[in-house]
C-alpha cells in the first residue's frame, strides 16, 4: 500500500488543503506549539481524574487503561454529512427488516438471496426469537456503523454492530473535553452538537416501552458490573439519562414483570437496556451458569411484559459472513441498491474463496466471523512470515470461521505529535438510535486512530486512541 495514493482528510491527496479545515488550519498557525503540548497532557490528565478507562483482557501488566486522546479534531463538512445519513439510515432500515425476516417468514432464504445455512449454522442465530415480534417491531434500538474512507466521496462500512455497540461515552467525554480545552476553536467554528445523546436515548428507549406499559416507562442500564471492560460506559450513561444502573441480581421477576429493587421495594422495569450479550441473559433459557443475568426475564419479554434492548438474537446481524451479503439484504429489503458500498468480502467457507485467500494472505486482512476488539485477526501487509504460516493452519482448519478482505487504503487525519501534525489512519463509528418514532443519527460519532505509523489497527485494545469529531453546519 503506497503512502503516496493514501487520502488525507485535511490535505487531500495533492497538498492542497480542504475546505472543512480552513478555520481550523488558520488558528493553528497562530498557535504555540509548547502551548498545545500542555493542552495534550491536561487532557490526558482530565481523562485520567475523570475514570475514563477500559478493560483489557488477558494482559497482566495493565488490566485496565486509559485510552489515548488526540486533541486535534477530525473535521467533516455537512454536505459529507448527509450522504453518509442517507446510507447509514437506509442500512440501519435493512438490517431490522432482515432481523425481523429471519425470525419470522424467512422471505429471504425462501427467495433464494441468502443461504438457509448462514442461518442455521450461525450461534448468534437465536431460536428463542422465532415468532417473536418486539414492541414497536424494533430490533436494533442502538446501532454503530463502522465507517473507513478511501477518497473524497469513497465510503466503505466496514462492519455493523447491532449487538452491544460501546464507544458513545468517549464521543461525549471527547467533545465535552475539547469544549473545555479550546472555546475559541468552537467560535470559529459551527460544530453540529453531539451533547443531547443522552436525552435522545432515553427518549428513544421511552418510545419502545412495550404496550403493558402504564404512564411513564421506567428505564434501567444492565450491567455485567465493574469488571467488564466497558463499565465506565454503562455508569455513564445511566447517570447522564438519569435512569438507575442494575446488575442482574438486582431484578427479579414479580407477577409476569421484571422489577428492580429500590429502597421503596421493588419497581417494574418497562425498558432495559442491557449490556450484557444473549448467553448471560437469562439462566432459565440461556448458559444455566450466568449469574449475570436475570431468571426467567425470556419469559416476560416474550409475553410483551418487557422492551430488551438491543432484542436477543441481533447479534447475527453483526457476524462478518452476513456482512458479506449485506448489499444483497439492503436491496432486498428496500428495493434500492445500497448507498454505502461493503469491503469486497471473501468467505472462506467457499472452497474458490479459501483457495484465493489462502494463495494471497500476505496481501489480505482475515477476520474471524463472530470477532471483536482487533482479535483473532491477520493484516498480512504487516505480519511476519511465521503469523502468515500460524494464520493458514486456522484458516485450513476452520475455514467457515474466517472471512478475508483486500487491504484498504484508509484515509489519515493529522495527530497532534512532539515535532507537529502528523497523519495517523482513522476509521468512524456513528451511533444511532432507532425507535418506532424514527432513525436519529448522532452528527459525529467516535474516531478510532491508529497512533502508530503506517498502522491500520485503530482498535482501543490494540494501542488505538480516539478523537473529536466535528461535523460542521453548512
Amino acid at each position: 500500500m503506497s503512502e503516496t495514493n493514501i487520502f488525507d482528510e485535511m490535505w487531500g491527496r495533492d497538498e492542497a488543503l480542504r475546505a472543512p479545515y480552513n478555520e481550523f488550519q488558520s488558528w493553528f498557525q497562530g498557535e504555540d506549539l509548547k502551548r498545545l503540548r500542555a493542552k495534550q497532557r491536561e487532557a490526558e490528565e482530565v481523562f485520567r481524574l475523570t475514570g475514563i478507562t477500559f478493560n483489557v483482557y488477558g494482559r497482566s501488566e495493565a488490566e485496565e487503561r486509559l485510552i489515548p486522546f488526540d486533541i486535534i479534531p477530525r473535521i467533516i463538512s455537512g454536505r459529507e454529512w448527509q450522504k453518509l445519513c442517507k446510507g447509514i439510515e437506509q442500512r440501519v432500515r435493512a438490517i431490522n427488516a432482515f432481523l425481523h425476516d429471519i425470525y419470522n417468514r424467512q422471505e429471504i432464504i425462501k427467495a433464494g438471496r441468502l443461504p438457509l445455512e448462514m442461518i442455521t449454522k450461525n450461534e448468534a442465530f437465536l431460536p428463542q426469537m422465532i415468532g417473536m415480534t418486539p414492541p414497536g417491531g424494533i430490533y436494533t434500538h442502538i446501532v454503530g456503523v463502522d465507517l473507513v474512507r478511501t477518497g473524497p466521496d469513497q465510503f466503505y462500512v466496514l462492519e455493523d454492530n447491532a449487538r452491544t455497540p460501546s464507544g458513545v461515552s468517549y464521543m461525549l467525554e471527547n467533545r465535552e473535553t475539547m469544549l473545555q480545552m479550546f472555546p475559541e476553536l468552537f467560535s470559529r467554528n459551527r460544530v453540529q452538537p453531539v451533547q443531547n445523546y443522552p436525552a435522545n436515548l432515553r427518549r428513544s428507549l421511552a418510545a419502545c416501552a412495550p404496550n403493558r406499559c402504564e404512564g411513564k416507562p421506567t428505564v434501567g442500564v444492565l450491567t455485567p458490573g465493574i469488571y467488564n471492560s466497558a463499565y465506565f460506559e454503562h455508569a455513564f450513561l445511566a447517570d447522564q439519562m438519569g435512569v438507575e444502573l442494575v446488575e442482574g441480581h438486582d431484578l427479579r421477576v414479580i407477577d409476569g414483570k421484571v422489577a428492580m429493587r429500590t429502597t421503596q421495594g421493588y419497581k417494574a422495569v418497562d425498558v432495559l437496556y442491557r449490556r450484557i450479550d444473549d448467553d448471560f441473559l437469562d439462566p432459565l433459557n440461556f448458559n444455566p451458569e450466568s449469574a449475570l443475568g436475570v431468571p426467567g426475564i425470556m419469559d416476560v419479554y416474550r409475553s410483551g411484559g418487557i422492551t430488551i434492548a438491543n432484542a436477543p438474537g441481533t447479534g447475527i446481524a453483526d457476524d462478518k459472513a452476513i456482512y458479506s451479503y449485506m448489499p444483497d439484504i439492503v436491496e432486498f429489503y428496500t428495493g434500492e441498491k445500497a448507498i454505502l458500498e461493503n469491503v469486497p468480502t471473501w468467505r472462506c467457507s467457499e472452497p474458490d474463496s479459501l483457495a484465493y485467500v489462502l494463495d494471497n494472505l500476505a496481501d489480505l486482512v482475515v477476520k474471524e466471523v463472530h470477532g471483536s476488539g482487533g482479535y483473532g485477526m491477520l493484516i498480512g501487509p504487516t505480519a511476519t512470515k511465521k503469523e502468515i504460516e500460524e494464520f493458514r493452519r486456522k484458516l485450513k482448519a476452520r475455514p467457515g470461521n474466517y472471512i478475508a478482505q483486500p487491504t484498504l487504503s484508509l484515509s489519515t487525519v493529522p495527530i497532534f505529535t512532539k515535532s507537529g501534525l502528523a497523519p495517523r489512519h482513522v476509521d468512524l463509528r456513528p451511533f444511532v438510535l432507532c425507535s418506532p418514532e424514527g432513525i436519529d443519527i448522532t452528527p459525529g460519532g467516535l474516531t478510532r486512530v491508529a497512533l502508530e505509523k503506517g498502522s491500520l489497527v485503530v482498535n482501543s485494545s490494540q494501542g488505538g486512541g480516539t478523537k473529536d469529531t466535528w461535523v460542521l453546519e453548512d
